[in-house]
């Protein structure tokens, strides 16, 4: 990953359904006024996606807002239509900000790419989680591997910000 601790995060759009199934573009500076966690993954319904980091970020929701955080958006390498049905498979409500970075930008961008194609995946962000005030990176764990969900799970992280 070359975004560094102290930097600031790209100029980039995300993708994302608003209520009425319209689909929205953001900028990602725009997204992240105040303290917010970030949560980059491979993608929708994968594995460890699935059944540890996002659900951890969803079930801890409430400790993340008493350690100041006002916004938790996870971003994955995935359309819009994708990312809300993502979303609301795994109950994350308005406790998630769902964003999709089909293109690739803003995972390119903070050099969270990595090539999955030998499992039939093509180019995926690799999982990591960072600590965002302002748009200023203020910490940042990502996982050597994408099946791991440790230094960037919400227990992990939120215990260690």
């Amino acid at each position: 990953m070359r975004i560094k601790i102290g930097e600031k995060l790209p100029n980039s759009e995300l993708f994302y359904l608003d209520q009425n199934n319209d689909v929205k573009k953001i900028n990602v500076s725009d997204l992240c006024k105040g303290k917010t966690i970030i949560i980059g993954m491979p993608g929708a319904f994968t594995k460890t996606c699935s059944t540890l980091h996002l659900p951890g970020y969803i079930k801890n929701y409430e400790l993340a807002t008493k350690k100041g955080i006002t916004k938790i958006i996870c971003i994955a390498v995935n359309d819009p239509n994708v990312m809300k049905a993502w979303g609301e498979n795994q109950n994350a409500g308005s406790k998630i900000f769902m964003a999709g970075d089909p293109f690739l930008k803003f995972t390119k961008a903070i050099g969270a790419e990595v090539d999955k194609s030998e499992k039939g995946l093509g180019i995926r962000s690799n999982r990591y989680t960072m600590l965002v005030e302002n748009g200023e990176v203020k910490k940042v764990e990502e996982e050597k591997e994408t099946a791991t969900c440790e230094l960037s799970s919400a227990e992990s992280f939120l215990k260690s910000i």
